[in-house]
């Protein structure tokens, strides 16, 4: 297994759900953490929670990965001991209303397509050439079952999770004869703020996601990414799918009912 220990590793969406949750897992091995998000005081309580908790050095960005011209300015000036980044978790993402496409809201699909595939590819266009000349890396982009299934009224969402899939599958092509892994995590149902933002914070439609059944937690996908980036150098952890029990594919989910 490898040592994550003085590791730097850039999260961007870590203020919240997955991204705090691996920002955790990684700072009780020791790594050197970069967090980006847009939300700077959010960002700020979970630097000073890993600092307090576990002694390890943060290094905050608050940005918006959407902007191309912000996210170059932020890793053209990091700082030379935070400059060699290890690790890039492409975790920033979002999903946006349950439309039918011909009746769908244009900025929800503008914020997921700039979001989940624009922002996407701006960190990676930014960090991996540096992991080339370096000749190490390891780039984890957050995709979902969204991405292998589509779903009624999941469309633009959908179509943005399988871009991550083809932009996954492409890069780990394009970096083969080096040593760079590229790995794509595809979650199921995992309660976090996901279906909040979808239904811009109706926390009872939002909480009807998640009724009758035990879903994914934040902790759990973290798990699996720190899983795949401890591998044997010579690993390559390609793409993971992971659902809950309840769940057996995008659409089908098993709901326990409660008699009143």
């Amino acid at each position: 297994m490898i040592s994550l220990k003085n590791k730097i590793i850039l999260i961007t969406g870590a203020s919240s759900g997955i991204g705090t949750a691996c920002a955790k897992i990684f700072a009780g091995v020791g790594a050197k953490l970069i967090l980006a998000a847009r939300r700077g005081e959010r960002l700020q309580e979970l630097g000073d929670t890993l600092n307090q908790e576990f002694g390890v050095e943060t290094y905050l960005l608050q940005l918006d990965v959407r902007d191309r011209q912000a996210v170059a300015s932020a890793i053209s000036n990091l700082p030379p001991a935070w400059c060699d980044i290890d690790i890039l978790i492409n975790n920033a993402g979002l999903s946006r209303g349950l439309d039918k496409l011909h009746e769908g809201d244009f900025q929800n699909w503008e914020e997921m397509i700039d979001t989940n595939i624009k922002g996407l590819l701006y960190l990676t266009r930014y960090v991996v050439p540096g992991m080339v000349k370096r000749d190490r890396g390891h780039i984890v982009n957050l995709g979902s079952i969204a991405g292998h299934q589509t779903y009624p009224g999941g469309n633009v969402y959908c179509a943005t999770k399988a871009a991550v899939k083809a932009i996954s599958e492409g890069l780990k092509q394009d970096l083969l004869g080096t040593p760079i892994r590229v790995t794509s995590v595809d979650p199921g149902l995992v309660e976090t703020e996901f279906s909040n933002v979808r239904f811009h914070g109706d926390h009872t439609r939002a909480d009807k996601v998640y009724q009758g059944l035990t879903p994914l937690t934040a902790d759990d996908v973290a798990d699996v990414i720190f899983f795949c980036v401890t591998r044997s150098p010579h690993v390559n952890i390609n793409e993971i799918i992971l659902m809950p029990v309840d769940q057996a594919s995008a659409t089908l989910v098993h709901r326990q009912t409660t008699n009143n």
